[in-house]
């Protein structure tokens, strides 16, 4: 990948995680629907530099320093390094003529990291199978990276049109 495209990549994940985050301080403030604590985030990674990868439960897992920052950082890490992934992967002329459909397939593509890493790692099984209302818990990511999918639609947009880079 050229500089420019990484750097456009970077700007397409901080944007589209950011809707991401947005979607769902809107269904906490709307529908009383909570988010992933991302101190949580924070404390599985911290743990992780220990070795420690699975817990029982993560909630109940001895709280690390600084695991909210590290959290809220590998929370927009994260949804940089899909987006450089996604941009590898897409055409050439994808970065110039962004379209939804790819972005919004690729987005739901990555719910298979939550539910088969991330929630079987916190202790809330594969797929939230642990968790008091799975399906509930299974719609909610399945929504959350579909917006994280159209961020990156729209966050190509304007990145495509502020770096001049419109076909």
């Amino acid at each position: 990948m050229e500089p420019r495209s990484i750097l456009a990549a970077t700007a397409i994940g901080l944007g589209a995680t950011l809707l991401m985050d947005l979607w769902n301080l809107l269904l906490k403030r709307m529908f009383h629907i909570p988010s992933l604590n991302y101190c949580l985030l924070g404390r599985w990674v911290r743990h992780m530099a220990e070795g420690t990868i699975r817990h029982a439960s993560i909630s109940a897992a001895q709280q690390k320093r600084f695991e909210c920052p590290v959290g809220w950082i590998s929370h927009y890490t994260i949804g940089v390094a899909f987006a450089v992934v996604f941009v590898a992967l897409a055409s050439g002329g994808w970065l110039a003529r962004p379209t939804v459909l790819p972005a919004l397939l690729y987005g739901v593509a990555t719910v298979v990291f939550p539910f088969f890493i991330m929630q079987p790692s916190f202790g809330l099984g594969i797929a939230a199978s642990r968790t008091p209302k799975p399906a509930r818990a299974r719609l909610k990511s399945l929504v959350t990276h579909a917006i994280f999918g159209v961020g990156l639609y729209v966050s190509a947009l304007g990145v495509s049109y502020l770096l001049g880079m419109r076909a």
